[in-house]
């Protein structure tokens, strides 16, 4: 099932795919009328556009989580592609290292190109660079074995001046990222980019505290379905009941069996018009947002139960807080290499 599931997403130019770690990430989507090539055996399946692309490769021990979180004004979701904490680890490379010519590139045009891990030192993800043209390696070759990310770094304005593809390697796939690196006062361009943010790396975290993941899973993927609120690029439009329900089933095949129930049973709450004082016990953190998603799902789906707004009053107080999902953020932030 998870096999199919997944084919079936990476076929679905509504979805969104993202590899990465709490501060280092690399995403990738496309137009659903963008030229696209897909690939699909035994054990992998990709996707590649003129932007970028992913690859899957299946794994014995993978687990799928889907998960909801709040943002702002509204709910972010996605399903997480997890392997156990003792299973996913790729190199934790802190330096600048040469790996070699890339000849797993998702392109052939692409497999002479070299790579360099940036050494970022994240457990779940190999965050490197494909570089061409042979000058540009050898300059680079000089600053192996350094830090890139410092003040006085030699290796990121050679970097920024090469605009390299950026390669996201996990035990799951790839993804890789064509498209340019904007200016350090430049916004991340629609489709395929990635994000660096050391302030976020240093908190040495493999996903965020938002996203609500059993212990001992780590995210090594992520995609995204369409959302029933927003497109990929952000924007708002109507409500899509289809897309809300699409997604609904898929948190409750492969959320978490606590918080899933949590959700349901508040439903049943508000259907049944009882008073907004009769939910004491939330579960913490991720109970709380739970309950405050579920609650805007409602209102966003026009629901006129009376109970509701007495249910909002009570525990949605929008605003900053803990249960806002960093992502949010991040994506505000231009790219880096």
């Amino acid at each position: 099932m998870p096999a199919r599931l997944l084919a079936a997403h990476l076929a679905d130019g509504e979805t969104g795919w993202s590899m990465g770690s709490f501060g280092a990430i690399g995403e990738f989507t496309r137009d659903t009328d963008e030229p696209a090539i897909s690939a699909i055996d035994d054990t992998t399946a990709s996707i590649v556009t003129p932007r970028g692309g992913v690859r899957l490769i299946a794994h014995d021990d993978q687990r799928l989580i889907a998960s909801e979180s709040l943002t702002r004004d509204s709910w972010s979701q996605r399903v997480a592609l997890c392997l156990p904490q003792d299973r996913c680890a790729m190199n934790e490379r802190r330096v600048l290292t040469e790996i070699g010519p890339d000849g797993d590139a998702l392109r052939k045009t692409d497999r002479d190109g070299v790579l360099f891990d940036l050494g970022l030192g994240c457990l779940q993800v190999d965050v490197c660079v494909r570089i061409t043209g042979a000058d540009t390696v050898a300059a680079l070759r000089r600053a192996v074995g350094t830090a890139v990310f410092v003040p006085d770094s030699a290796a990121l304005p050679i970097l920024m001046a090469a605009n390299p593809h950026r390669v996201f390697l996990t035990r799951l796939g790839r993804l890789e990222v064509f498209q340019s690196i904007p200016p350090p006062t430049g916004r991340s361009p629609d489709g395929p980019h990635t994000h660096i943010l050391p302030k976020l790396l240093a908190a040495g975290r493999t996903h965020a505290a938002t996203e609500p993941l059993p212990g001992g899973w780590v995210p090594c993927a992520h995609f995204y379905p369409a959302h029933p609120q927003r497109d990929q690029l952000g924007r708002p439009h109507a409500f899509e009941p289809t897309s809300h329900d699409a997604f609904q089933a898929l948190l409750t095949q492969f959320g978490v069996p606590d918080l899933v129930a949590l959700k349901h049973k508040v439903l049943g709450k508000i259907a049944a018009n009882a008073p907004a004082s009769s939910e004491a016990d939330l579960g913490g953190r991720h109970g709380r947002a739970t309950l405050r998603i579920a609650l805007r799902q409602l209102l966003a789906a026009g629901e006129t139960a009376p109970a509701l707004q007495e249910w909002l009053d009570a525990f949605d107080h929008r605003g900053t807080d803990d249960s806002v999902d960093p992502m949010e953020q991040l994506h505000r932030d231009s790219e880096q290499p």
